[in-house]
């Protein structure tokens, strides 16, 4: 489910009987739920969290084993795709312009972990659950999860959380890297940190997030080639002269709908 609240968008996974667990459906809603925020230029953040007392235990293998025409087909790449589904309704987040804060209670296991991964920003409370649960099926993490941990763990680090499937908490979470904040009541964290992101201009958020993206782990050259590319698309648009006459002003600046897309 998808609301927006003025600048913010709340994308909200409503299975708590399952513990917002992952079956075909829930994926393909979630990119829709992207793709939804991608259009509208008005939305300047996302909290992305799940129904009840729970993130997301993962994916469904009850209800997904069921249908196993549709499971394996939705392991194909559409041609104008670089995922499958699985991959893309973690990945669509990390493609949106503006930047997407996870707020993780209960569980985060398998499928919800690299979700929940494919945030910006990742919140949650010391008691939660986490897991790279493949390892318990005899599986390997196959939703965007060998990009997101190069990013953010070593690499002996990562494999053993992803051929032990250890179950960790909120606070370990914090200690390896993989949250931003442990809180008591991480939606209010996540609030406070999207109110500040919504005062400052949607265009520079938005290269930021594509800048770092594109030249994290890219050679020297290339990332100092991108800076150069988004600073001057910054300097060319309307919203970084709004911000110089504020500043000048002493005011809060007063910015446009964002530009930038992608």
């Amino acid at each position: 489910m998808t609301t927006i609240e003025g600048p913010v968008a709340h994308v909200t996974m409503n299975r708590a009987s399952k513990l917002n667990a992952l079956d075909l459906d829930m994926l393909q809603a979630l990119v829709a739920a992207a793709k939804k925020v991608r259009k509208n230029k008005d939305v300047r953040a996302v909290i992305l969290t799940g129904d009840g007392a729970t993130f997301s235990a993962g994916l469904d293998f009850a209800t997904v084993g069921k249908q196993p025409g549709r499971m394996m087909i939705n392991f194909l790449r559409p041609p104008w795709r670089t995922a499958n589904l699985y991959q893309e309704a973690c990945a669509a987040w990390r493609r949106l312009p503006v930047p997407v804060l996870a707020v993780i209670r209960g569980h985060c296991f398998g499928g919800g972990m690299q979700l929940a991964l494919g945030a910006d920003f990742r919140f949650t409370t010391p008691s939660c659950q986490f897991s790279i649960m493949e390892a318990k099926w005899g599986l390997v993490p196959d939703m965007t999860g060998t990009v997101t941990l190069r990013e953010l763990l070593p690499m002996d680090v990562a494999k053993r959380l992803a051929m032990t499937a250890e179950i960790f908490d909120g606070d370990r979470a914090r200690e390896l890297g993989l949250v931003t904040e442990v809180s008591s009541d991480p939606l209010a964290a996540a609030m406070a940190l999207a109110q500040q992101l919504t005062t400052r201009s949607p265009d520079s958020v938005a290269a930021t997030k594509r800048l770092f993206h594109k030249a994290w782990l890219a050679p020297s050259w290339r990332a100092l080639r991108l800076e150069s590319i988004y600073q001057l698309r910054l300097l060319l648009g309307a919203n970084h002269k709004i911000a110089r006459k504020a500043n000048a002003a002493k005011t809060a600046p007063e910015f446009t709908r964002r530009s930038l897309n992608r």
